[in-house]
């Protein structure tokens, strides 16, 4: 697993205990009513393609099923929307525009949301992120994972607001998030044990029933897995994707480079950007839908003023039937 390092700063101040586990529930979407078949972290999608319904029954693990995909970003007018508005949103960096930049783009590319489990399709009813971090940077640092819950209407400030509480609250000292303690509570466990309780939670997950405190607490079961590799001074990888768990995309942040480029008037001009390499699970939507959602993400992050404001309209998954009225 990929870890990168945050800096602690007291930039916003910390929402308590109760409010943070109950995160999930605050940001669970309610587009459409409860069925049969149906999952608590998911709707069943009944209204697809013969062929995505087939494909999980050939394809059966994630890792039968990456693709993968880079864009290079251009990050000169990113980093000058940063300088005008250090004062108005603390904190902001180039990973919070990545970021509100992957949650607009779901909320305009929903069929990205979904995930596979046990040869079945589901819409995710929520959005969240998985991010490892360290609490030190050293090669002893301890690891830890936050998992930061958004809306599809969120903005660039609520992206930075809610994943700066998430940071604070998991560098605190002697604090020890979800992730933390079920990891040590498996660690404690014997191997034989530690391996039956593992294969359990994967049959109860297969079917819907695996604790929501364990979903929640699990960096596997998520809308991305987010790493910056910038932040430790490399460039961005290829990330597999995992076989346990919900998330269908992995994606990698790399360091600034520079290089010359031509512009239209035949001038050489020096160019900053960063390559984004992501891991994607084919089975939830074929590679023209990506394609056209790769090319958005690209408009989107040439245009990071227009992540102040809410999206003018948020698209549900048109896999799912019967919206609740």
């Amino acid at each position: 697993m990929i870890q990168i390092f945050l800096k602690r700063k007291r930039i916003f101040e910390p929402e308590n205990k109760n409010k943070n586990k109950l995160m999930d529930k605050n940001n669970k979407l309610n587009y459409f009513q409860w069925r049969l078949g149906d999952r608590y972290d998911g709707w069943r999608l009944r209204n697809v393609d013969p062929m995505f319904s087939v494909a999980p029954f050939i394809l059966k693990s994630r890792v039968d099923s990456q693709v993968l995909f880079e864009i290079k970003v251009p990050i000169d007018n990113i980093e000058s929307f940063i300088r005008i508005h250090k004062e108005d949103i603390p904190d902001l960096s180039i990973m919070h525009v990545v970021m509100a930049s992957l949650v607009r783009l779901m909320s305009q590319r929903p069929n990205l949301n979904r995930f596979v489990i046990w040869h079945k399709i589901f819409a995710r009813n929520h959005v969240n992120f998985s991010i490892a971090i360290k609490r030190s940077m050293s090669d002893i640092g301890e690891e830890t994972i936050i998992k930061p819950y958004f809306l599809p209407t969120d903005t660039l400030q609520d992206i930075v607001r809610k994943t700066t509480i998430e940071v604070t609250n998991t560098l605190k000292e002697s604090h020890d998030n979800s992730t933390d303690n079920l990891s040590k509570i498996f660690g404690y466990l014997p191997d034989f044990l530690l391996r039956s309780v593992v294969f359990l939670f994967t049959q109860f997950d297969k079917v819907g029933l695996m604790p929501q405190a364990f979903n929640q607490a699990s960096p596997f079961h998520t809308s991305f897995f987010l790493t910056n590799l910038g932040s430790i001074g490399i460039e961005s990888i290829y990330h597999h994707l995992y076989n346990f768990g919900t998330c269908s995309m992995f994606v990698a942040m790399g360091k600034k480079t520079k290089e010359n480029v031509f512009e239209k008037n035949g001038e050489v001009k020096i160019q900053k950007s960063i390559l984004l390499k992501f891991v994607l699970d084919e089975r939830i939507c074929d590679g023209f839908y990506y394609a056209r959602s790769m090319r958005l993400l690209e408009k989107i992050l040439s245009e990071p003023d227009e992540l102040l404001m809410p999206p003018k309209e948020v698209l549900i998954d048109e896999g799912v039937q019967k919206k609740k009225n």
